[in-house]
């Protein structure tokens, strides 16, 4: 016999964890799954961004800085004791840096990996442990079209973005057979602080990179505000793509991200087919059954 409150046990919405709430592309995803009826824990580093939020009997609100250990445990704990799972982790908490690779200033690109790389694995490892234990779970990490190609002025940024594509993809490989499914998003440009408050640029600037690095950042500020990417678009995108029977891996958002990413495809295949030959040639060769008798 089914009782009162198993029932409402199984219809229970599942809980999504966001980081970095306080603007774009978080705090559009925040007021979606909340319009879903989701339980839903909204994070920013500054809790008065978010306060609004308090109030829903759905939403729980709390400060979480990801490159603070301390936090991330304090903030876990509160959901689960909340909500008793989280059910899909969103690292979407991230920064940008503009610079040439020779312009770069160490503790300005050090801060950016803290953030969007370091503190996205200490989000997932501190998840894991609950969502191993229900063999159930969702993981999406926010890339960027700029994971899969590079862009002048954007190598150091394009770096941490390179690296949630490999560490995402090593992770899916190890924790699907576990039930819990990984997801990267790779949106190209939309109308977020990215371009503008959210990315700091190098203070030197170099004259000889002028016409590709200094050309390149002055386009993309230049453009903040004005993309073609909507936010609201791309929250409903990930939402669909999480409740959907067959989710993807890799998430595109926007067309400039699908024609760049089909671009690179064909870029590396054109490439790659033109180095079979040489790359074929530097195993060692193949002994077949009959070399190895006459030997």
């Amino acid at each position: 016999m089914t009782t009162t409150k198993s029932k409402s046990m199984l219809i229970q919405k599942p809980v999504w964890f966001i980081t970095g709430c306080s603007t774009g592309f978080g705090r559009e995803l925040a007021m979606r799954a909340l319009d879903c009826g989701y339980r839903t824990v909204v994070t920013a580093r500054n809790p008065d961004t978010v306060k609004g939020w308090a109030t829903n009997g759905e939403a729980l609100v709390l400060k979480l800085d990801v490159t603070n250990q301390a936090q991330i445990d304090a903030a876990i704990k509160a959901a689960e004791d909340r909500f008793g799972s989280i059910d899909v982790l969103v690292n979407n908490a991230g920064i940008g840096y503009f610079a040439a690779v020779e312009e770069g200033e160490d503790d300005q690109v050090r801060r950016m990996f803290e953030i969007n790389v370091f503190g996205l694995a200490r989000m997932i490892r501190a998840t894991l442990l609950g969502m191993r234990k229900r063999h159930k779970g969702f993981i999406i990490n926010f890339s960027s079209i700029g994971g899969l190609m590079s862009m002048p002025s954007l190598g150091y940024y394009n770096a941490t973005k390179f690296a949630v594509e490999g560490l995402s993809e090593a992770l899916w490989q190890e924790v699907e057979p576990l039930g819990i499914h990984v997801m990267l998003v790779e949106p190209s440009g939309f109308r977020t602080d990215w371009a503008g408050r959210s990315a700091n640029e190098s203070k030197k600037q170099i004259d000889d990179y002028a016409k590709t690095a200094g050309e390149f950042r002055q386009h993309v500020r230049s453009n903040s505000g004005k993309q073609a990417g909507d936010p609201v678009r791309a929250a409903a995108a990930i939402v669909k793509a999480v409740e959907s029977a067959n989710p993807p891996h890799h998430l595109l958002l926007g067309n400039n991200a699908y024609d760049a990413a089909i671009g690179k495809l064909d870029e590396l295949r054109q490439e790659f087919s033109l180095g079979e030959a040489v790359a074929r040639e530097a195993d060692f060769p193949k002994v077949t059954y009959d070399d190895w008798k006459k030997e």
